[in-house]
């Protein structure tokens, strides 16, 4: 792997259920600390159990006006992307704008806006309905705002690939910065999902964990007793620059991108291929964009949703491409599933893991299933030299999947 094929991660912003800040949600992950908890907000669904973003201050951290403007998906996605760009050293008063690209990931846009505004229609007429109900709720506003907010006036994307969201537009914002499109990117995810509506559709679909007695083993991915995800939300932005770059402006780099793969299953629009075949190709193809072979991988960050499906098809998928065994860990047991924002927030804490040397344990694992032959961290470990793999699969088969490497 070479300096010239791979971009660098200068700049890291989290919010998540584990805490409003980088080190709060690292600190959060590692002491293994699960975040379920019975959400009130939910009282009357069939699963009332979600993982929220703790003391988010929207009005202290962004303005009361302008949080007013903005649905919760969005205020992650900026406060993530200020503490990102203070991280990285960057000013963006001094930088090029048109050379500067925002790429963020999300699923849904804002439901909750447009829940709320639903009910104002239904209750007081067309005539009280909000005129920011679309620059609200659209997926495209988080980039946008952005945008606005940083002067960046270079390529401006939200993708979405559902659940593989956030890992997809960090293989996007690489893909710009290779084809010297851009020299920065801010890149990552956002979401706010945990509605009314949108739960109750997981929980009819048979989607979410209903150990509503015991939250804090709710979410308990590769377990032999796990029984659905806990939704969550949050956010990461990541600050990318071609390393060479970040090396000549002498950047604190965190980790590099090395490699990015992605594809789909083709297979059925929410169950992953049992064998997980597309997952498998994603990830050969990340190893092959970055130089790399199945026995460079030292630490895997799966996408380990804690449902019998998906952890099933990962786990075995896992075990035959990586044979020699790297440390596994689903930061899910801690944080719940962010949909969207998951890819985003797990390759964040992948750059951490390779950064301190440490991988964090899977929260919630108390017996792995015994059909899997792979080995899950239950405490915190050692991250090995070599590469590292972010997984993130979505609805629909998506698949895509992350190389990282140390600075």
């Amino acid at each position: 792997m070479t300096s010239g094929a791979d971009v660098a991660v200068t700049g890291l912003g989290l919010v998540t259920p584990a805490g409003c800040s980088t080190a709060a949600s690292w600190a959060g992950v590692l002491d293994g600390r699960p975040t379920a908890a019975l959400d009130p907000e939910l009282k009357g669904n069939p699963v009332q159990l979600s993982c929220r973003v703790p003391g988010f201050d929207a009005d202290a951290l962004l303005g009361a006006r302008r949080a007013l403007r903005l649905d919760p998906f969005t205020r992650f996605a900026l406060v993530a992307a200020r503490e990102a760009i203070a991280d990285s050293g960057l000013d963006p008063a001094e930088w090029d704008g048109a050379r500067v690209g925002v790429v963020l990931g999300c699923a849904d846009g804002g439901p909750g806006t447009v829940e709320a505004q639903h009910r104002t229609l239904l209750d007081e007429g067309a005539h009280r309905v909000s005129p920011l109900l679309l620059p609200m709720q659209l997926p495209n506003m988080m980039a946008g705002q952005t945008a606005i907010e940083f002067g960046a006036t270079g390529p401006n994307l939200v993708v979405a690939t559902a659940c593989a969201s956030g890992a997809t537009a960090i293989g996007v914002a690489r893909d710009l910065l290779l084809l010297d499109r851009c020299d920065v990117v801010l890149a990552g995810g956002a979401e706010a999902m945990i509605t009314p509506l949108v739960m109750a559709g997981f929980a009819r679909m048979g989607a979410l964990s209903g150990r509503e007695d015991d939250p804090a083993t709710a979410s308990r991915p590769f377990d032999a007793g796990r029984d659905g995800f806990v939704a969550a939300e949050g956010g990461a932005v990541l600050v990318l620059e071609r390393t060479a770059d970040a090396r000549a402006r002498s950047a604190r780099i965190r980790g590099r991108v090395v490699g990015y793969g992605s594809g789909a299953d083709a297979h059925h629009m929410t169950s992953p291929h049992p064998e997980g075949a597309g997952s498998e190709a994603a990830v050969r193809a990340a190893l092959a964009d970055a130089g790399a072979g199945p026995g460079d991988v030292g630490h895997v960050n799966a996408h380990g949703t804690s449902t019998p499906l998906n952890d099933l098809a990962e786990g075995r998928m896992l075990a035959r491409v990586l044979p020699h065994g790297p440390v596994v860990t689903s930061t899910k047991g801690v944080t719940g599933h962010m949909l969207g924002a998951a890819g985003a927030v797990e390759a964040a804490l992948t750059v951490l893991a390779l950064e301190t040397g440490v991988v964090p344990p899977t929260a919630g694992l108390s017996t792995l299933d015994p059909g899997l032959d792979i080995e899950v961290a239950t405490a915190p470990a050692r991250c090995p030299d070599g590469v590292a793999l972010s997984n993130s699969f979505g609805f629909g088969g998506q698949n895509a999947v992350l190389a990282l490497a140390r600075a």
